[in-house]
């Protein structure tokens, strides 16, 4: 869970870091050096922001299944707990209505 975690922190993290103006600057330098073309530029761009936002989503997604199972679980627990001190109270409520024997000797 925490390598899912991680993973989703990081990716959100990465996605305020690089920046829309910052990754065009980067492509337009490459294009200035003749590395690629504006066209390329522009695909490359694209598929970066498209690939960010999928793998974005999907560690999301992982995460949040995560904690619902890491709660559920918890809550399973719980309710075994309850119901076992439930039992118990019950148990000693009975014990205690029960009448009880006169401690005084009788003459």
């Amino acid at each position: 869970m925490m390598d899912v975690l991680k993973k989703t922190l990081l990716a959100g993290i990465g996605a305020a870091v690089i920046t829309k103006d910052r990754l065009e600057a980067a492509l337009d330098e490459f294009v200035q050096e003749g590395k690629v073309t504006s066209a390329e530029a522009r695909a490359m761009a694209e598929k970066i922001a498209t690939d960010g936002r999928r793998e974005f989503d999907n560690l999301s997604h992982q995460l949040n299944e995560k904690i619902r199972e890491h709660f559920s679980s918890r809550d399973r627990s719980t309710q075994e707990k309850i119901a076992a001190l439930e039992a118990r109270i019950a148990a000693l409520e009975e014990a205690n209505a029960a009448p009880k024997p006169d401690p005084t000797p009788k003459v």
